[in-house]
């Protein structure tokens, strides 16, 4: 499955009331279209400067990590709905020591797509491929710098050399899997000129999508700058000498075409709360979803879950302007 064809396709489709008619049938058709978002485990081995991890109280109260019973009632009570599954949502995936069980529940289930999103510190060429024939389909990592000294600036207790030895690890496996690489690259006014040498450091044979996406306020942050209006003259030459280099190189580019304005609404985004269902250790999708006991049709039939997707169809963009801007990039397929 072409998971970024599918939000080409999202873009395109400009009519909510469209997209809302879309997942109720869907809905009531017991089809696939939710993207469940898993952290099996609350902690992680970095404390990036932008990451709500560099706030000490708030790193206190995340606690806690599925067993592996409890990943199996996860699974049974949502997988068989999701048309996407990815593990790593807001802490380190790579922490959790069973993070192979979850990729083959996940193949057990018919998940179409699954990817793993890390900061790729503990990634080693035999965990890399462990989880390949486990059945991973995608490796999402973050970065927050090009060059080794804002890297390691931004990314805390992180190394630059082991972040690229996972890449050498991509690369070579890449001629013996079929898998994708996706880099999630976070940006600021320190590190976005930086973005110019990306290819100069990056191999392009050891990554197949490259996001550049705008710092957004996540919690109490160590850095906490985000004021991006000295980059707005700049950003649309240098993206466009990026995705160049991408379509070059037969890369996807998921990127705004220009700095989103505070407070714009993404069309395309309209439709992320009906969809986007995360799931930890402490929260399942809705706060009075007993998941344990309950299955999800019988909690969306207690919740008239459908009649909700299809009420939206009929409501205007004014009365759902209240839901979270999310998807903010362009999606360039090559």
């Amino acid at each position: 499955m072409n998971i970024y064809k599918l939000l080409q396709i999202n873009r395109k489709i400009k009519n909510h009331r469209i997209k809302f008619f879309g997942l109720f049938l869907l809905h009531k058709l017991g089809k696939r279209y939710l993207a469940v978002n898993l952290d099996p485990v609350m902690a992680c081995n970095l404390r990036c400067k932008m990451c709500y991890f560099t706030d000490a109280d708030y790193v206190k109260t995340l606690k806690g990590q599925f067993k592996e019973e409890e990943l199996n009632q996860v699974a049974k009570t949502i997988f068989k709905r999701a048309l996407k599954l990815q593990i790593g949502c807001g802490t380190e995936p790579t922490l959790y020591k069973n993070l192979e069980t979850i990729v083959r529940l996940g193949k057990q289930y018919k998940v179409p797509y699954i990817s793993l999103t890390t900061n790729a510190n503990l990634l080693t060429e035999q965990k890399i491929e462990s989880l390949l024939k486990a059945g991973l389909d995608e490796f999402t990592i973050s970065l927050h710098g090009v060059t080794k000294e804002t890297y390691e600036n931004f990314m805390k207790k992180a190394s630059y050399e082991k972040f690229h030895n996972a890449f050498k690890a991509f690369k070579k496996l890449k001629e013996i899997y079929d898998f994708k690489v996706r880099i999630n690259y976070t940006f600021n006014k320190d590190n976005f000129y930086e973005l110019q040498e990306f290819f100069n450091h990056f191999d392009a044979k050891s990554f197949d999508i490259l996001q550049i996406r705008p710092i957004q306020k996540i919690g109490n942050t160590e850095y906490n700058d985000f004021d991006l209006e000295s980059l707005r003259h700049d950003y649309p030459s240098l993206i466009a000498n990026i995705k160049q280099s991408c379509k070059d190189n037969n890369i996807v580019l998921l990127a705004p075409n220009t700095i989103p304005k505070k407070g714009g609404e993404n069309a395309s985004s309209i439709i992320f709360d009906y969809t986007f269902c995360y799931v930890s250790p402490n929260k399942f999708w809705k706060p009075d979803f007993n998941w344990r006991e309950e299955s999800f049709e019988d909690y969306s039939k207690k919740i008239s879950w459908g009649n909700q997707l299809l009420s939206n169809a009929f409501k205007s963009k004014t009365e759902l302007r209240n839901l979270s801007n999310r998807l903010n990039y362009e999606v360039e397929l090559n």
